[in-house]
């Protein structure tokens, strides 16, 4: 696997999700990784910490230009318990839990989110803007309501299918309510 290639793709599928999905400053961007199928194998099998690194460090460098936080889920040993900088963690009043991931228990974006963030901790959940998850993880439960689908611009990342999620709030009031436009982009 072509590194160089995997940190230039993952940057061109991470910023077209960040445009569409109208994200903004300060809000949660939530990844979940499966570094195992992007290397090509089965998810959960052969957790690859190099392939995690690159994905990791290139979404950190793309967000943090945007002050946009990262929330890296962990895979279901973890209970899908997310790492993410403390500041966001007390800003947005998470609850911390006590663990630290391993390549097979956290997997190698939880790893890689230690390795590159300035003070990661790991939290129970958070309530994300929007999100990627790359391998059928299931991110979903750390996107808050209405959740709306994006295709991103590719299928794949290495042999990981790609899907992505934006939020809206919900749309309340009846036939006789009136709603600002949609900001978020679906093309």
């Amino acid at each position: 696997m072509d590194l160089e290639t995997l940190s230039h793709e993952t940057r061109t599928v991470v910023a077209d999700i960040i445009e569409r999905s109208a994200i903004q400053k300060g809000q949660v961007f939530v990844l979940g990784l499966s570094s195992s199928e992007v290397a090509g194998g089965v998810i959960g099998q052969n957790s690859n910490r190099e392939v995690g690194r690159v994905i990791v460090k290139t979404m950190l460098d793309l967000l943090n230009e945007k002050g946009i936080y990262l929330a890296v889920q962990g895979c279901e040993h973890l209970n899908r318990a997310l790492v993410i900088e403390r500041e966001a963690a007390e800003q947005k009043h998470l609850e911390l839990v006590n663990v630290l991931p391993s390549l097979h228990a956290g997997g190698s974006g939880q790893l890689a989110a230690f390795d590159f963030m300035k003070d990661p901790v790991e939290v129970e959940e958070v309530v994300g803007h929007a999100g990627i998850d790359i391998g059928d993880t299931s991110i979903g439960m750390h996107i808050k309501k209405v959740q709306v689908p994006l295709k991103p611009i590719q299928k794949e990342l290495g042999g990981a299918h790609l899907t992505a999620l934006a939020s809206r709030p919900k749309l309340i009031g009846g036939s006789r309510a009136r709603y600002t436009a949609d900001p978020i982009r679906k093309y």
